[in-house]
């Protein structure tokens, strides 16, 4: 459901609630019995008529928003509109999307995970043999290496929202097969330090992985939130990776080779490499550090005076998040927000605090601690750190500018 505008205190009225300065008081008189609105006088549609469940109408403008390439038409990614969302699920229709060759149409019963390399007993695996073993089920954020492109801020627009700025990232419960018990089947050799994953794409996306992440916490999965994958989302079968960058985590995964080394493939040289301030290129720099964003208020929205509950997302690849505080005064000052339960590793955790806007222009910040003691750092301090020429894990703290009318957007 969207959100409306920021809510003035209630107030009683001749013995009738009323929320001032909002819709929802419109069908009511004070005084009056309450009006009967057209939608109780009918009987309402037949679910039998959707056999697959949409969301309603009114909410026909909670989308994901496509971004093309116009050198490769087929690369494609789709923001999720974080600041219509409510907790930290990501609906699966608005997962977001980021692909390099479009989305196969792979028919799972000829499909097939070949694992081979450094094992004792080379296996082709199909769907079938992979649901046979034990499942496991986790909540666990992905983002894209390139979320959030503020290195130079001449790209920055001010007229962005929460979407534009952070929708190469959601959260959802993934059901699958722990990669280490298909390793176990296959037998990993003495000497065995990475893997190669490779997908059924026509870009054929491959990355190198360390054996130690495939052997902790990496899952083979099969579903999301309780149903089967999306094509988008690597149907049949894909990498998840908890807390690495996006693109490790390969969709369609049809291939998984053992090695001594890693592979250096053409995603791990010419691309998701971190430009140095030196002209060096940085590696291998699989997790996604702590980082936040406030979605409401947040870029797009008008405030109404009155109060208002700020509410955010945070997350870390490098496990749970132990603190987030907010500023409402450009980072002069911070107060902490609640963190609203459950907080899990390598999670979305959703953040809140209460506040009552009084009609001046400000800045609005949150900071993010994780349990490493890792806090998210300043945009000065990561830029003089790493330069702008980099590309990827931009994870500095962000501000929205609130106009004393009200208007939010991006603080440049």
């Amino acid at each position: 459901m969207r959100r409306g505008p920021a809510l003035p205190r209630r107030t009683l009225l001749q013995g009738g609630l009323t929320l001032a300065g909002t819709g929802a008081a419109a069908a009511a008189t004070p005084g009056a019995p309450l009006a009967i609105p057209e939608w109780t006088r009918e009987q309402g549609a037949s679910v039998l008529a959707a056999p697959y469940g949409s969301p309603s109408p009114h909410e026909r403008g909670v989308v994901r928003r496509p971004r093309r390439s116009a050198v490769f038409p087929q690369t494609l990614s789709c923001n999720t509109p974080l600041q219509h969302l409510h907790g930290i699920i990501t609906p699966n229709g608005l997962h977001f999307i980021r692909d390099h060759a479009g989305t196969p149409d792979v028919d799972p019963a000829q499909h097939r995970l070949v694992v081979h390399g450094m094992v004792a007993r080379p296996l082709i695996f199909t769907m079938d043999d992979l649901l046979r073993f034990p499942s496991v089920s986790r909540l666990h954020f992905l983002e894209c290496a390139g979320n959030t492109p503020f290195w130079r801020t001449g790209a920055i627009k001010a007229t962005w929202t929460a979407q534009d700025t952070h929708g190469l990232l959601s959260c959802a419960e993934w059901t699958g097969v722990r990669l280490a018990d298909v390793l176990a089947e296959v037998g990993v050799q003495p000497g065995a330090a990475w893997l190669l994953a490779e997908g059924a794409d026509a870009a054929a996306l491959t990355r190198s992985v360390p054996l130690e992440k495939a052997l902790d916490d990496a899952i083979l999965a099969y579903a999301q939130n309780g149903e089967r994958l999306r094509p988008e989302q690597g149907y049949p079968l894909r990498l998840l990776l908890p807390g690495y960058e996006g693109n490790t985590n390969i969709k369609w995964l049809r291939r998984i080779k053992l090695g001594d080394a890693p592979w250096e493939t053409r995603e791990e040289t010419s691309r998701y490499t971190e430009l140095q301030p030196d002209g060096r290129a940085r590696q291998f720099g699989f997790v996604m550090e702590v980082k936040s964003v406030i979605t409401h208020p947040s870029g797009g929205e008008a405030l109404g005076a009155g109060y208002c509950e700020i509410s955010g997302l945070a997350w870390s690849g490098r496990g749970r998040i132990r603190r987030v505080e907010v500023s409402t005064d450009g980072g002069a000052t911070w107060r902490d927000a609640a963190l609203q339960a459950p907080v899990l590793d390598s999670c979305l955790t959703r953040f809140r605090l209460p506040w009552h806007w009084q009609g001046e222009a400000l800045v609005l910040q949150s900071r993010a601690t994780d349990e490493t003691g890792a806090v998210q750092p300043t945009r000065a301090a990561l830029v003089g750190k790493q330069g702008e020429h980099a590309e990827y894990h931009y994870n500095a703290i962000h501000a929205w500018r609130v106009a004393a009318d009200g208007q939010v957007s991006v603080a440049l």
